[in-house]
């Protein structure tokens, strides 16, 4: 199976007017995936109660929108971003518990509504997550999150990612192409492609076919991870300054890239390999993101479902002058 890069949805939230529009927005885009009036109308309802959770408790924050491609039975995400510690999580998940306007359903209720709920809290704000899936193509949910973002809300991105599933393995693209814009995006696009034609072969030959698929474009930096789920190993090569780290308890490794512009020049790729990865965190990230962001500042968050904490790292540490992406993925066996 493979899954294409898309950019997040952002819908700010800091009026009640835009209540109503990002219900009317989610179930337009659950009813494009085929959801059918009783599924598209529980991605409504809990969009009215996140959103109206925000303007009560943050005054405001954002809804994050995003199709979950799957081999049948496409899904949608909802998360939302608050920025100012507004939510009071042990409150809102009490059923009964209401906000101002909404039906008053509460959190408690919600996290019965979604096919899968997770939810991170602390000074900084909360991150509250809500997936969907059509009741007839009920399948596993993937322990993959992403939060990609172009450059002052650009239709271009210049960040490109690609995740590809296989029997027990995974396979991990992420390509900041050089720049921003619809020429950097072009870059992008040229290799994500030529990494869809094979993503398990060798990683030394996907960054030469990325080489040529990109040549005479901007160029960018490419980073390609390679998991075997049943062997517990990964192997990981990268060129130029995308940052990717192997994270399990109390430890983080930096995954190592050599200097370069794929599509343009570099000296070397080197494979790294890492065994016993099974289990652990992978995050990969374009350098829209900052690099000093430690998962150990965030008691538990290493926990939480991987799209909240691609979306907790976007929120704290995105430089705000570039495209950025974060992938995060849980090296599960349930991958397969």
């Amino acid at each position: 199976m493979n899954i294409s890069g898309s950019v997040t949805q952002v819908l700010p939230i800091d009026d009640n007017s835009q209540v109503g529009y990002a219900r009317r927005t989610a179930q337009k885009l659950a009813e494009a995936q085929v959801f059918d009036e009783v599924d598209a109308g529980r991605v409504a309802l809990v969009v009215t109660e996140l959103a109206s959770n925000l303007l009560k408790h943050a005054e405001r924050g954002e809804l994050h929108l995003r199709v979950l491609p799957r081999s049948n039975g496409a899904g949608i995400e909802v998360i939302a971003v608050d920025r100012a510690a507004g939510f009071d999580l042990d409150a809102c998940l009490t059923d009964g518990y209401s906000t101002g306007g909404t039906q008053g359903i509460g959190l408690g209720a919600i996290t019965r509504q979604a096919d899968v709920f997770d939810a991170y809290a602390d000074s900084r704000g909360a991150v509250l997550l809500a997936r969907f899936y059509p009741r007839t193509a009920k399948k596993p949910d993937l322990p993959i999150g992403v939060s990609q973002h172009s450059l002052n809300g650009d239709p271009a991105c210049g960040d490109a990612w690609h995740v590809a599933l296989g029997e027990n393995a995974i396979s991990a693209l992420v390509i900041d192409g050089l720049g921003h814009g619809e020429e950097a995006e072009q870059a992008a696009l040229a290799g994500t492609q030529a990494f869809a034609y094979g993503p398990f072969n060798d990683p030394l030959l996907l960054i030469e076919d990325l080489h040529r698929a990109m040549h005479g474009s901007r160029g960018g930096a490419v980073a390609i991870a390679q998991a075997r789920l049943d062997t517990g190993n990964l192997r990981f090569v990268g060129i130029g300054n995308i940052s990717a780290s192997l994270i399990s308890a109390g430890k983080t490794r930096g995954l190592a890239s050599h200097p370069g512009i794929v599509g343009a020049q570099y000296r070397k790729a080197q494979p790294f390999d890492f065994e016993q990865v099974t289990g652990q965190l992978l995050i990969m990230h374009s350098d829209g993101l900052q690099s000093r962001w430690s998962l150990a500042d965030y008691p538990g968050l290493a926990y939480r479902h991987p799209a909240v904490i691609a979306a907790v790292l976007h929120r704290d540490f995105c430089r705000g002058r570039d495209d950025v992406t974060v992938v995060v993925i849980a090296l599960e066996a349930s991958h397969g």
